[in-house]
């Protein structure tokens, strides 16, 4: 999902490429294919490899086999069928209104491009763009960015871009690895990021009032503030928004024509969602990535090094405790009573999965925090499940410390008792490929559940 999402200034960059549209389309192409070099394309990432299982490789694959279909009208040219097919609700929708997009010539105040996303791919539509922008994450290779013509085709196709993404989509806004990231601007009547300002890549830790600059943003937040709705009014004071202007708004009405549009929301929730999951993608790729290069190293560069092994392992090793405390949201920002506008939130905790509790990872708190049980339902992705053994054991053993208890250190003070064990135990009941501590760990306070049971069943205590 990004600034086109896509470049240097990118807001939700997807990707970053040329800003002249005559480098696009190439003897009737879309995407320009083997064009400069791409970090990752060696053994063991081979980032360039065609053997790809993420959402939308799968799709086109059903594409060309004849058991998918997609139809086009002129509201959208294919999006809405597109987003049924990858199961992306319309709810998702975010609207950006920065001209930080190489199709920034279509993109304003007055014509904001869509973004929509779900927990695996995120989609851009530019009103009467020539082409639909899409991010993908694939569980080995991390993000692979995509593009479809908009206009009606015989047999529409993604296409992979690989036309300069990757300047700006592996970089410190993505960790350095194959990704995605939100940023916030000033922007300018026209959609032009003011000259000398600031800009924030967003994430769950990033304080609202840092966020969301050239976005429409539609929701109720309380007393805290952010850049969201509003534009530069003073050019020799860019920086000096008027805030207050932008706050909890539900409607958007009168800012732009909405009728081309799939809805005329730009939900707060979503927004929040979209900022905690963009990075939670990168660094679950970054561990992964870190650990199959050091598995790789160990055995082609650096079998008779073991100081050269170690710092590998540590480099991985280090990447995922970053990890935990950011699925584990440690460096959230505090909210103060989100409400949206749309029905995302219900349609978002509706996916569960859920334990004999009823509870999941997917609910909602939208008070002082986004999730009632601070663990990312990210742990659910095919990006997680597909990380390294070693990464994996790493990642559960830590949890299983920090959720029973064991682990009481600084950088997860923040995790009451009853989160600690409301995590645990729904992770017990959704996860099957726990290792066996944690089944121990369940077996044992069954054990010690009976026994209680017993114990007041003798003495006739409730």
């Amino acid at each position: 999902m990004r600034n086109s999402w896509f470049t240097a200034a990118a807001v939700v960059a997807l990707l970053v490429v040329s800003a002249t549209w005559a480098t696009i389309v190439v003897h009737g192409q879309i995407a320009v294919h083997e064009q400069g070099y791409i970090p990752f394309t060696d053994q063991p990432i081979n980032y360039r490899g065609q053997d790809l299982t993420d959402p939308v490789a799968r799709l086109q694959k059903r594409l060309a086999a004849g058991t998918a279909h997609l139809e086009w009208n002129d509201k959208g040219c294919y999006l809405p069928s597109i987003l049924r097919e990858l199961h992306i609700p319309v709810s998702s929708q975010t609207l950006v209104f920065s001209k930080t997009s190489f199709q920034y010539k279509k993109i304003s105040p007055q014509t904001p491009r869509a973004l929509y996303f779900n927990d695996d791919v995120y989609v851009g539509f530019v009103n009467h763009g020539r082409v639909l922008e899409f991010v993908s994450f694939d569980p080995l290779k991390g993000a692979v960015f995509y593009l479809m013509n908009a206009q009606k085709q015989d047999h529409p196709a993604f296409e992979r871009a690989e036309l300069d993404c990757t300047q700006c989509h592996i970089s410190d806004a993505t960790h350095d690895v194959p990704g995605v990231f939100v940023r916030s601007v000033y922007s300018t009547s026209t959609g032009t990021i003011a000259n000398f300002t600031a800009t924030h890549v967003s994430g769950q830790e990033t304080p609202l009032r840092e966020r969301w600059g050239g976005w429409y943003v539609t929701g109720r937040h309380g007393s805290l503030q952010h850049m969201g709705n509003v534009l530069v009014t003073d050019p020799d004071n860019p920086e000096a928004l008027n805030t207050a202007a932008g706050a909890n708004l539900t409607s958007l009405k009168g800012r732009f024509d909405d009728s081309a549009y799939l809805s005329d929301q730009s939900d707060i929730v979503a927004h929040l969602v979209l900022d905690h999951q963009t990075q939670m993608h990168n660094l679950i790729t970054r561990a992964g990535f870190q650990q199959r290069i050091a598995a790789w190293d160990a055995e082609h560069k650096n079998a008779n090094n073991p100081a050269a092994r170690a710092e590998d392992e540590r480099k991985w090793q280090t990447s995922s405790e970053e990890l935990l405390q950011y699925l584990l949201f440690q460096n959230e920002a505090p909210l103060d009573g989100i409400q949206g506008t749309t029905t995302f939130a219900q349609d978002f905790a509706a996916l569960g999965p859920r334990d004999r509790k009823a509870r999941s990872l997917r609910d909602f708190d939208l008070q002082s925090r986004i999730f009632r049980y601070p663990c990312s339902y990210l742990i659910y992705s095919d990006d997680w499940d597909a990380l390294p053994g070693p990464v994996k054991l790493y990642l559960y053993h830590r949890l299983y410390q920090i959720l029973s208890g064991s682990d009481q250190s600084g950088n997860f003070t923040r995790l009451t008792a009853a989160q600690r064990q409301a995590i645990f135990e729904i992770l017990l009941d959704t996860k099957p490929d726990l290792p066996a501590e944690w089944k121990q760990n369940r077996a044992e306070l069954l054990h010690a559940s009976a026994a209680i049971k017993r114990w007041r069943a003798a003495f006739g205590t409730r």
